[in-house]
């Protein structure tokens, strides 16, 4: 959604179960869902784990993916707290994933340009990160922290730089409020 900030921060969330399955998922599991490594060039050096994804606009079908069956449990009380706390009830988590970045992984300076990002909220929550992370959005740094959720504007132009030993993986997920369901 367009903000008028490059990140609008949300707060931190306990998400330690969410973590933890994260964590534990078998390496085999990154690369099965290929989709958006394929369908966009700035995230080649990705792995993700689509949990829901939607198809259409403006009228839109959402579906379940594999990571639903692997984490919703997880994830789903992380984005309706976040989602109470911060939005209006009644929407619709329209996307939602885990996103990863290797070590010495980029995610090339881009802005998001579907229809759906100009009404819906990219809500993103670090569930592991590192000091040597540079996430650049706009003019802003954003600051590696674990499990503090904060809104991007996605329509701003975003790069990520993995400088670390660890992955970063982030949790994603777009909600869009009743009046753009």
């Amino acid at each position: 959604m367009l903000i008028d900030e490059s990140t609008c921060p949300l707060g931190e969330y306990d998400c330690s179960e969410l973590t933890e399955r994260v964590l534990a998922l078998d390496e085999s599991v990154w690369h099965r869902d290929q989709r958006r490594q394929q369908d966009y060039d700035v995230h080649a050096q990705t792995q993700s784990l689509i949990l829901l994804f939607c198809t259409g606009w403006p009228e839109v079908s959402v579906a379940r993916a594999e990571g639903w069956d692997l984490l919703a449990e997880a994830a789903v009380p992380v984005m309706d707290k976040i989602i109470a706390d911060h939005y209006t009830q009644g929407g619709t988590v329209i996307r939602a994933m885990m996103a990863r970045l290797p070590p010495g992984g980029r995610i090339a300076r881009h802005r998001d340009s579907h229809p759906s990002f100009a009404v819906a909220h990219r809500v993103h929550v670090p569930l592991q990160t590192n000091p040597n992370v540079e996430f650049i959005v706009g003019k802003e740094t954003v600051p590696p922290r674990t499990h503090f959720a904060f809104e991007l504007n996605n329509r701003v132009e975003h790069q990520v730089f993995n400088r670390g030993t660890a992955h970063r993986i982030h949790f994603i997920f777009d909600y869009a409020p009743p009046r753009a369901a």
